[in-house]
C-alpha cells in the first residue's frame, strides 16, 4: 500500500537531467488527496473557490476536493461521462463529454451551454481533452474512445474522423485544424501560444506532436514529433511558464507510472513516480505551483518550484 514519504527530498521525485533540479523542492513530497475512484481524468483548478474538480469517467461523475477542509464530494452526477475539463478566460468550466458526445460550458449561474455536438451534420465521437486559447477559442480532441463500449461512455457508430477542432464560441464557427492524427488526446499550448502540443495516443510508438500556430488565427503548420514515448503512455499534459511539458505517464510499472517531465527540446528531464498510471494533470494552488495529478483511482499533489502557464 502506498504511503507518503516520511523524508525529504521525496525519492519519488527523480531528476534525469540537471535542468530538472531547479523545479524540485527539497522539502515537498507527493501527497494523496483522494482515492476510491475508477478512472480519473480532467483535473481543473478553481482558485477563486479553492477547490479541484476532476472526472471519474466510468462512474459518470465529476468530483470535487476542497482545499480548506480536504473534503471530497460529488460535484456533478451524471456527468455525461465527462473527461477533459478546463476553464475559459472568464472562469467558466468547459467540459468534454463522452456519452453526451459534446463540449459544454457551465455558466457562472450553473446553466449549461452546449458549445458543440456536431460537425458537418454528424455527431462528434467522444470529445476527450480541451484547452482554451487567450482569444477565447476552444480547442479539443475527438477520438472514439467513449463510443467503444459501456465502460467510459455508450457504444455508437463512429461517423467522423478523429479530428482536432478549433471552435470560436463567439461565432459558433468550428474548423478541423488537424484530421490526420492517430487518436488525438491531451493538448496544451506553449506559454506564448506559438506552439500546440498534441498527444497522438494510437501511434506506435506513442508520440507527442508539436505544431506551429499561426499568429492571429488557428492554422497549424510544421507538424513534427517532439517526443517518442517508447514504452510509456502519454495522455494529458500541461506546460509550465518555462515551456516544460508535464505529462501524465505510465503503463503499469514502477519505472513508468506517474508524471514524466520534458524540456522544450523534447528531452526527458524528470519524473514523479506514482503507484498508479497518471492520466492527466493540472497546475493549481494559490500561485499555480502545485501539481495536481489524476491517477487511475486516486488524486495526488506535489508542490513544485515553477508555475503552470496561463490557461493550463
Amino acid at each position: 500500500m502506498w504511503q507518503a514519504s516520511q523524508r525529504y527530498p521525496d525519492p519519488a521525485v527523480r531528476a534525469f537531467d540537471p535542468r530538472f533540479e531547479q523545479y524540485r523542492l527539497p522539502s515537498a513530497a507527493v501527497e494523496r488527496l483522494a482515492s476510491g475512484c475508477r478512472w480519473n481524468e480532467g483535473p481543473v483548478w478553481f482558485g477563486d473557490g479553492r477547490y479541484l474538480l476532476w472526472s471519474d469517467i466510468p462512474n459518470d461523475r465529476v468530483m470535487r476536493w476542497d482545499e480548506i477542509s480536504g473534503a471530497v464530494s460529488v460535484f456533478r452526477s451524471p456527468s455525461g461521462h465527462a473527461n477533459g475539463m478546463t476553464r475559459d478566460r472568464q472562469g467558466r468550466l468547459v467540459t468534454c463529454e463522452h456519452s453526451g458526445r459534446r463540449v459544454i460550458r457551465t455558466e457562472h449561474d450553473g446553466a449549461v451551454t452546449v458549445l458543440m455536438d456536431r460537425h458537418d451534420g454528424k455527431p462528434l465521437n467522444s470529445p476527450n481533452d480541451v484547452v482554451v486559447k487567450s482569444d477565447g477559442t476552444v480547442w479539443f480532441s475527438d477520438p472514439p474512445f467513449g463510443i467503444a463500449g459501456y465502460y467510459q461512455g455508450l457504444p455508437a457508430r463512429q461517423e467522423l474522423p478523429s479530428n482536432l477542432y478549433r471552435l470560436d464560441p463567439a461565432t459558433g464557427v468550428a474548423e478541423v485544424v488537424a484530421g490526420d492524427i492517430a487518436s488525438p488526446n491531451g493538448l496544451a499550448f506553449s506559454p506564448d501560444e506559438s506552439v500546440l502540443y498534441v498527444v497522438e495516443s494510437r501511434a506506435k510508438p506513442r508520440r507527442i506532436l508539436a505544431f506551429d500556430v499561426a499568429a492571429g488565427g488557428g492554422k497549424l503548420s510544421n507538424r513534427r514529433a517532439v517526443i517518442d514515448a517508447g514504452p510509456g503512455t502519454p495522455d494529458g499534459l500541461r506546460v509550465d511558464v518555462d515551456g516544460n511539458l508535464w505529462c501524465g505517464w505510465g503503463m503499469g510499472s514502477d519505472e513508468l507510472d506517474g508524471v514524466r517531465v520534458f524540456a522544450p527540446d523534447g528531452e526527458a528531464i524528470g519524473h514523479i513516480a506514482l503507484p498508479e498510471r497518471c492520466a492527466n494533470l493540472c497546475f493549481g494552488g494559490r500561485h499555480r505551483n502545485r501539481l495536481f495529478m489524476a491517477a487511475s483511482t486516486s488524486i495526488y499533489a506535489l508542490y513544485v518550484n515553477t508555475q503552470g502557464a496561463a490557461g493550463g
